[in-house]
């Protein structure tokens, strides 16, 4: 199974520091985990959700404020209640980051 989702980096996913604003790596890890996340939700039963446990991944190259950036993840392993996501973020043929993200399925309660 896989997932993607095309989007522009806006300024509130941007750190400014670095003289022109860039994708920050905290917002490219939380794109990543919400695309994984999304991807096996609606597959799974009512009261159940995943939440994210390890994230292993590598920031490339910059994504500039205003470029379209693509997050994409393939889901790669099941174990049980634990999954293995291969995640990516691109913009056009540049990979501006790359890695592994597990998840976990958990009974939500309330």
């Amino acid at each position: 199974m896989t997932a993607e989702r095309d989007l522009p980096v806006e300024e509130t996913l941007t750190v400014s520091h670095t003289g022109t604003p860039v994708l920050s790596t905290p917002m490219m890890i939380s794109l990543m985990e919400r695309v994984a996340m999304t991807l096996v939700q609606e597959r799974l039963s009512a009261g159940f959700t995943t939440v994210g446990y390890e994230v292993s991944v590598k920031h490339k190259a910059p994504a500039r404020l205003g470029a379209v950036i693509r997050v994409w993840c393939k889901l790669v392993e099941v174990d049980d209640r634990r999954l293995l996501f291969e995640v990516r973020v691109t913009e056009g043929d540049k990979t501006v980051g790359e890695g592994l993200h597990r998840r976990t399925i958990i009974r939500v309660t309330g």
